[in-house]
């Protein structure tokens, strides 16, 4: 039923999980309001991954919203790489991604995956629902998060040098039947409603039937982390709600056309890859973006991975590999 979209990633010197990544020089160059507030009883996981450094997730405040941060620091960097997720917002997805984008700059730059709000474990916000705009301005990017990371490029032009967008969704594909059922379902508040209460019904089982549950559905090359965090923070009720009521934003704003002359402008500093067979970022798109931005930085990946990479460690991996190489292309200039 849901989607894992690609990040995007931008940076300052950077599917529908993962598509969008930013890199700003230094975390001190995002503003002031939306910094991280974290208390000294922030909740914090390590996760472990044989032969390199640790993630790390937490609990912040950021804009006044506690939402969960994956990150990897590194004390002597002034590189700083920001990812926006898809939707769902789910940092744990994220993980090996995060923790190959660290090991291939060889520890020169930190890197933090900042979750959505209500995306989480715990329903900090008591049942509220939050837009697409909202998740926008809360940040103010896999998917949708290539949308927000280039609405965060237009808002802060001085704090972002890069914007990397992997498999973005940036406008509604009208031939996708998947997209056109979560549209129908995600605008009635009553289909919405039963199924996230039928998803929380799932996650109130015991965890080895979740486990099977979710490996039987989404199949068996999606990575532990991946499986954990879907059973972990998916099977909830206001998480499956947060999840459609953004879906339905997301297609009432991206039902209007990117906003080209922007990306005309800055067309040297955005870079979008595209899959082979990606109903949310079609090779249709690739083509028109081809077409209306000329001479902007495009990819089409090859190797077969999913709009979900980040579920899987090949697709963490080579994606991590695409990602680094444009960094360090970056900072060679």
């Amino acid at each position: 039923m849901w989607r894992v979209s690609s990040p995007d990633v931008a940076v300052r010197h950077a599917s529908r999980l993962l598509r969008t990544t930013f890199f700003p020089r230094s975390p001190r160059s995002i503003r002031k309001d939306i910094s991280p507030r974290c208390s000294g009883s922030m909740d914090r996981l390590t996760l472990s991954h044989c032969g390199r450094k640790q993630a790390t997730v937490r609990t912040c405040t950021v804009s006044g919203f506690p939402i969960e941060l994956l990150e990897m620091r590194s004390e002597e960097s002034s590189l700083h790489v920001l990812l926006i997720p898809g939707n769902p917002g789910i940092v744990l997805y994220y993980k090996d991604f995060v923790e190959a984008i660290y090991q291939l700059l060889e520890g020169q730059a930190s890197v933090t995956a900042i979750g959505h709000i209500c995306h989480a474990a715990k329903d900090w916000e008591h049942g509220r629902m939050f837009s697409l705009e909202e998740q926008i301005n809360h940040k103010v990017g896999h998917s949708i998060g290539s949308y927000i990371c280039l609405e965060i490029f237009k808002r802060l032009q001085q704090q972002v040098k890069y914007v990397i967008g992997l498999y973005p969704f940036l406008s509604l594909n009208k031939s996708s039947l998947k997209q056109s059922m979560i549209g129908l379902i995600s605008r009635s508040s009553i289909v919405s409603t039963t199924i996230s209460y039928f998803v929380s019904f799932l996650g109130s089982l015991p965890t080895r039937v979740q486990v099977a549950m979710v490996r039987k559905c989404l199949g068996q090359s999606w990575s532990s982390t991946a499986v954990d965090a879907t059973c972990s923070h998916v099977l909830q009720y206001h998480t499956m709600r947060n999840m459609l009521f953004m879906a339905m934003t997301e297609f009432e704003k991206l039902s209007e056309e990117p906003d080209w002359m922007f990306v005309k402008k800055k067309h040297n500093q955005i870079s979008l890859l595209f899959g082979i067979d990606d109903h949310w970022g079609p090779l249709s798109l690739f083509e028109k973006v081809s077409r209306m931005v000329p001479g902007l930085s495009l990819s089409i990946e090859r190797e077969g991975h999913m709009h979900a990479f980040c579920c899987t460690e090949a697709g963490s991996s080579w994606a991590g590999h695409h990602v680094a190489t444009l960094i360090k292309n970056q900072i060679a200039k």
